[in-house]
């Protein structure tokens, strides 16, 4: 059976990307693939350790591999080690640096590589210099998978080949991701007001997820009237700005940041409306888990968002950088409980259709399929 390496460098409880990688191997082995996850990490991270979770309960294999920054040429030997333990066929990287690795450890075992582009959004002063390595590496690679067309575009520019190229969306476990609870049920569960609307968002504390705009959309709907809460749920260097923010607008009471939760399911089901206030995406999974739990959206029309969510059929698009319109979204759905039912449920149907997990493993088991030569017709991703 061909042994897929999946690698990523990740610091806490991870994000996005995560959850995609985590979830491959149990919809890749019965199509004939053994997949492995080795992730790149700060020793000693406590995060790490709720991701080991994670992939228990996923049924993936996951290697920790100590990372003490660039120089640390430690991990170059520790993962040719994995790659010849495991005897890899495929290499999956899923950031800069696993990229450039990718590169450097086929010089001393063969494998094929692929890389998935997941879209680079977290601006720091590095950023440029890790961004500008991936851009070179990007081209070397035999796929290029991108989870939105407008990195399709980027990679292009960046001098991929077009038939190297390919469009993947992110997806969801349709059966781990569907409502099991009513709004009030889950409430009482979490302890939530049981009247008050509950708007809610879920996202690393980035400067690029709008956070802070959301905040002040609540601020001002509340200063209007509307009897709502906010709750923010997530960790990352943003955390400290916006506790500041939400005390100077004196909402402690109304406005809270919850940290990291691993109930987000349950929390996704107590919301009234899920938004997404971010400046820059790729295909984030968080709009998808709700809408597949049949939580209304409201978000930012940016990358590929608006593939996903149509405005007025399966959510509400606003316009990036607006406090106004993202007030005027919420209020609109606040003050009628039928818009948020119909977008709930044809949100729901719009993933099970076109953002199902399994049918997006079918795609990379393609992939993986004309990289060794092989079919396996027999099998399936089911």
């Amino acid at each position: 059976m061909p042994v897929v390496l999946d690698t990523r460098v990740v610091t806490g409880t991870g994000g996005g990307p995560d959850k995609t990688i985590l979830n491959s191997p149990r919809f890749l082995e019965p199509a004939g693939y053994r997949n492995v996850c080795a992730y790149m990490h700060p020793p000693d991270d406590p995060g790490f350790e709720e991701l080991r979770g994670k992939a228990d309960a996923l049924r993936a294999p996951l290697v920790s591999v100590p990372d003490r920054g660039p120089w640390d040429t430690r991990v170059i030997t520790r993962l040719l080690d994995i790659c010849r333990r495991e005897r890899v066929a495929i290499w999956h990287g899923h950031d800069y640096k696993s990229n450039a690795l990718g590169l450097v450890l086929r010089r001393w075992w063969p494998m094929r590589l692929v890389t998935t582009v997941h879209g680079w959004v977290k601006r720091t002063r590095r950023t440029p210099l890790y961004y500008g390595l991936d851009r070179l590496c990007l081209p070397r690679y035999e796929r290029v998978i991108c989870v939105s067309p407008d990195l399709i575009d980027e990679c292009l520019a960046a001098g991929v080949a077009d038939e190297r190229c390919v469009l993947i969306e992110n997806a969801i476990d349709t059966g781990q991701y569907s409502r099991t609870l009513t709004v009030a049920e889950a409430r009482q569960r979490l302890g939530f007001a049981p009247h008050r609307f509950i708007v809610g968002a879920i996202g690393r504390l980035s400067t690029e997820k709008g956070f802070d705009l959301l905040i002040r959309a609540a601020d001002a709907l509340m200063g209007s009237g509307v009897d709502l809460e906010l709750v923010i749920v997530g960790e990352g260097d943003q955390q400290s700005p916006l506790e500041r923010l939400v005390h100077s607008l004196n909402r402690g009471d109304r406005i809270r940041l919850l940290g990291y939760r691993a109930d987000t399911i349950e929390l996704y089901q107590a919301m009234d409306v899920f938004v997404l206030s971010s400046l820059r995406e790729g295909l984030p999974n968080v709009l998808l888990e709700a809408m597949a739990i049949e939580t209304p959206v409201v978000a930012t029309r940016i990358a590929g968002v608006p593939r996903l969510v149509q405005h007025d059929r399966n959510g509400l698009l606003v316009e990036p950088d607006s406090i106004e319109q993202l007030s005027a979204a919420i209020e609109r759905l606040a003050r009628d409980a039928d818009l948020r039912a119909r977008l709930g449920r044809a949100g729901r149907a719009t993933i099970e259709r076109d953002y199902s997990f399994a049918s997006r493993m079918a795609k990379i088991r393609t992939i993986y399929d004309d990289l060794l030569g092989q079919r396996a017709g027999s099998t399936s991703c089911n």
